[in-house]
């Protein structure tokens, strides 16, 4: 177990949490590309009861996954970070958003899901040109 902290961008949302190192996902899916503007989203769930909103109260938007669920993604209403998603009907776990977290460096992920929508350069990019900073 670890506990952690985030916020997201702009700082108006800040939370805490358990959780457990070994559940760390990166999820492929359409939905999470779309979301987040990128190849993929990283996420661990909160252990159950452990998460507590600090500071700030999310925005939330009701999405219906392709199986059926119902799920409740959160976000920040000032800067539009993506926080957490959680059910409809049982919010007893967050699914976190690695990137919102202090700790992300220390959060490794041990799965991906819904790899039938990954990329297919995402395992190639080791390969690519690497700078410390944007280039000019």
């Amino acid at each position: 177990m670890l506990h952690v902290d985030g916020s997201c961008h702009c700082g108006s949302i800040q939370f805490e949490a358990e959780i457990d190192l070994d559940k760390v996902t990166i999820c492929h899916c359409t939905d999470c590309q779309r979301m987040t503007g990128a190849a993929f989203r990283t996420v661990v769930p909160a252990i159950k009861n452990s998460f507590k909103l600090l500071q700030g109260t999310p925005t939330t938007y009701l999405k219906i996954a392709e199986s059926g669920n119902r799920r409740i993604q959160a976000f920040c209403p000032n800067c539009g970070t993506s926080v957490y998603a959680t059910s409809e009907f049982n919010q007893e776990i967050f699914g976190l958003r690695v990137g919102t977290l202090n700790q992300r460096s220390e959060i490794i992920p041990k799965k991906q899901i819904w790899h039938r929508s990954a990329m297919p350069w995402v395992s190639d990019i080791d390969n690519l040109p690497k700078f410390d900073k944007q280039p000019s």
